[in-house]
């Protein structure tokens, strides 16, 4: 049941992505020839004005099919030095409208994404955590000795990280994990007196996140209720939310290059699919109002994920397209078709570079899952 949760929540975000490709492609007068949920071959279709709405075979997500997307690949067939098109297909209306519409889909996962920590907002939810009290663990129970190192010690009370507050534990963690292999500032109270230590955190290259090396003294747990919201002021505060978890993201990307292990740090879909269903599926378990924050939650991350990956500058990807958009903007001529060919013959090597990645990490995660 769980692989089910995970299959149909993924299945929205893609078409959430897609759908923003339809609105824009209608809204700048480019004729959209089918939809889809799905893919691989059509089970059922029905056409609406001029678009043919498709139920396809694989439940892999789906697809927007505009006018003219294969009018590049004739023109690199017949050798053209540019590519010929309607003026209601992809390729003949202003590249500036053509990369409205790449950036469409992005933006409808960031638009999703502020919707679903809006819900989470005006919902509110219980959850346990531990005090800013900290625990030096033994060198038996850890590797990492950063905190010892900068002067901290067991009992130690974390006031901020970096000028952010921490009242509680899970204040630390969300502010350590973010930073690895960067110098932060702590502010403790030990003894009734504020004191101030420069660390340097270290990186879980098994999980591309900052570790310090403390505990959290389990002995005294807190139950805390997060703030809840009215409908605008949720929305305000989902859009922070949003921005935040793009942040993150973009720092996740960083740590890729810092050594770490892709097997563990790389997802295919396989693995999204069976984190995103197990987390949903478990929060159901526990209440209907638990699952659905799982579901917003997880969703939400994922579908900036989405955005962000796809926004990158690489051909094949709605962000490669953007970019020879705005170039043939900019220098306000097309871009020969054989070029274009040639870029996107390194978007398609780096697309199959994280697809052999992703499949490879996803293999690692069961296969060791299942010992």
């Amino acid at each position: 049941m769980s692989w089910i949760y995970g299959l149909l929540c993924l299945i929205f975000l893609i078409l959430f992505h897609e759908f923003g490709h339809f609105v824009a492609a209608k809204i700048f007068g480019v004729k959209v020839e089918s939809f889809s949920i799905g893919m691989g071959p059509v089970l059922l279709h029905k056409k609406f004005g001029d678009t043919d709405f498709r139920l396809s075979l694989l439940p892999l997500g789906g697809y927007c099919g505009m006018k003219g997307e294969k009018d590049f690949q004739k023109a690199v067939e017949s050798g053209l030095t540019e590519i010929v098109a309607d003026k209601d297909s992809f390729y003949g209306v202003h590249p500036a409208k053509r990369a409205l519409i790449g950036f469409a889909g992005p933006f409808f996962n960031f638009i999703f994404a502020v919707i679903g920590y809006a819900i989470i907002n005006m919902i509110g939810y219980t959850y346990t955590t531990a005090s800013n009290k900290i625990i030096l663990p033994t060198e038996a129970e850890s590797k990492y000795t950063y905190a010892r190192d900068a002067g901290l010690l067991t009992g130690d009370k974390i006031l901020s990280i970096n000028g952010n507050k921490t009242e509680y534990w899970d204040d630390i963690t969300q502010n350590i994990i973010i930073r690895p292999d960067e110098d932060i500032v702590i502010v403790v109270e030990r003894d009734g007196k504020e004191l101030t230590y420069n660390a340097h955190t270290g990186l879980d290259k098994s999980q591309g996140i900052g570790v310090l090396g403390i505990k959290a003294d389990s002995q005294n747990l807190i139950k805390r209720d997060s703030p809840k919201y009215s409908f605008f002021p949720a929305f305000g505060h989902g859009f922070l939310d949003t921005i935040n978890t793009i942040k993150i993201t973009f720092k996740s990307l960083g740590v890729l290059f810092k050594g770490v292990e892709i097997k563990n740090t790389v997802s295919g879909i396989g693995r999204v699919t069976d984190m995103l269903g197990t987390s949903v599926s478990s929060g159901f378990k526990h209440d209907v109002k638990t699952g659905f924050i799982a579901m917003f939650d997880l969703m939400a991350i994922i579908s900036v994920s989405l955005a962000v990956m796809n926004l990158l500058p690489i051909p094949v990807l709605d962000g490669g397209l953007i970019l020879i958009a705005v170039i043939e903007c900019i220098i306000r001529r097309k871009i020969k078709p054989k070029v274009q060919y040639y870029i996107q013959f390194i978007g398609i090597a780096f697309i199959a570079l994280c697809l052999v990645l992703a499949i490879y990490g996803d293999i690692s995660y069961f296969t060791n899952r299942g010992k």
